[in-house]
This record gives structure tokens, sequence and C-alpha cells, in this order.
């Protein structure tokens, strides 16, 4: 399955839930909802940086992630994206993979 990074920023009303709800009640709210749509949560953490949370989770596919981030933005508390993200081992398929391209203007 593939992997995704879902990192969200809440709103003002997201952290006045957030205040009410606690975070494991919010983590618990993530991992259920992954669940619910074929996928696994690898990880839910909670920051003070550029985002608010950052969560792993794997996805049966990308119209999945879309449909999850869409969910998500649309109830409100939080602005989110989704990116996904390669194990060390894609990697290195993807670097034996041969491919043929051409830098611009050379």
């Amino acid at each position: 399955m593939p992997k995704f990074l879902l990192e969200s920023t809440f709103t003002i009303d997201g952290v006045r839930g957030l205040v009410n709800d606690g975070g494991s009640k919010r983590a618990e709210v993530i991992r259920e909802a992954v669940a619910a749509i074929g996928g696994r949560t690898e990880s839910v953490h909670f920051s003070f940086g550029k985002y608010d949370t950052y969560v792993v989770c794997d996805l049966p596919d990308h119209k999945t992630a879309a449909a999850l981030t869409i969910a998500i933005r649309a109830a409100g508390g939080v602005h989110t994206r989704i990116t996904p993200v390669l194990t060390p081992e894609e990697v290195d398929e993807a670097t034996r993979m041969k491919l043929t391209y051409q830098a611009p203007g050379k």
C-alpha cells in the first residue's frame, strides 16, 4: 500500500476543539478515519513547528488519499495537505530503473 504524510494546521476553531478533546482523542479520530477507508495509521505526532500534526499512514491508493484530505478539509478545524512518501526500498528500486531524459537546453 502506498504511504502518505498528512501535515495539518489547526484553525482557531480546531484549537478550541483540541483543548476540549485532548490529543489522544484527536489521534483516535484520525486512526478511525484512516481505518474506515481501508488504510493503516503508522504514527500520529503533534508539533510546534510549521504544522501542528504529522500523520504517517498507508492508504489503498491516491484517490483514497484525496478523499481523506477532502473530507478532513470539508469538516473544518484544520488545513491539511497530503504528500506521497517512499520507503528506502522503493527509492532503491527507482534508482535501478534506467530512463532516458534530456535536460532543458541540452
